[in-house]
């Protein structure tokens, strides 16, 4: 099956001057722009990438998908966003409502119609980024990259890059090792107590709207 041409997107860092990756923000509007105003982020200057899921279980997801329109905010897929385009599409929304989707249907006509567009723009975000900074190439997907090697617009199994647990679960067990091909791996996803850093490979969801910590790194 031929994969749709905007799986992989390409970044040079070089456009801004500091670079900073978010983990899963389900929602937390507020919490993540009292994190960019603590780290003094610039939105002139600087860019945020999100690892996916900005939607669902939190307090403000419309506010979160406002944000993909930003000029300095850039985002890939999320299994949360990826079941949202597939209940617009096919009108059956239990699969997405039991796993936090009930905002859409809560709101307002007008804002449900906001909503709307909005999540009809998430079938343009890419599965996987690829971002050159000043310390090296940052590979940035959503909750794996299945395969030991990455190599720019390679086929993989997309619902992987959505949904697997394999690799994180294999490497919390003392198994396997890192990714070739890039310098650091950034998934996001599983939510976790607090970051875990393994070989290149990092994990920063850190279960924000559980009540966690919103886990924001500095990449250049």
């Amino acid at each position: 099956m031929k994969q749709p041409d905007n799986v992989y997107l390409r970044i040079e860092g070089n456009q801004w001057r500091h670079v900073w990756i978010v983990g899963d923000l389900h929602g937390c509007f507020s919490l993540l722009m009292a994190k960019l105003r603590e780290c003094h982020f610039d939105p002139w200057q600087d860019l945020l990438v999100s690892v996916g899921d900005v939607i669902d279980r939190g307090p403000d997801s419309l506010g979160c998908l406002r944000l993909l329109r930003k000029k300095w905010m850039v985002a890939i897929r999320g299994n949360h966003e990826q079941m949202a385009l597939d209940a617009l599409k096919s009108e059956e929304s239990s699969l997405w409502s039991m796993n936090g989707g009930g905002w859409f249907m809560a709101l307002p006509a007008i804002q449900q119609a906001q909503a709307r567009r909005a999540l009809e723009d998430c079938r343009e975000l890419p599965w996987i980024l690829e971002l050159h900074c000043q310390n090296g190439t940052h590979v940035v997907a959503h909750a794996d990259y299945p395969d030991d090697e990455y190599q720019w617009q390679k086929p993989v199994d997309l619902h992987e890059v959505l949904w697997s647990r394999t690799r994180l679960s294999e490497r919390l067990a003392g198994r396997g090792g890192g990714i070739r091909g890039a310098d650091h791996f950034w998934f996001g996803h599983t939510p976790l107590r607090h970051r875990v850093d393994m070989d290149n490979l990092h994990y920063i969801d850190t279960g924000a709207v559980f009540g966690g910590e919103l886990t924001l790194v500095q990449l250049q």
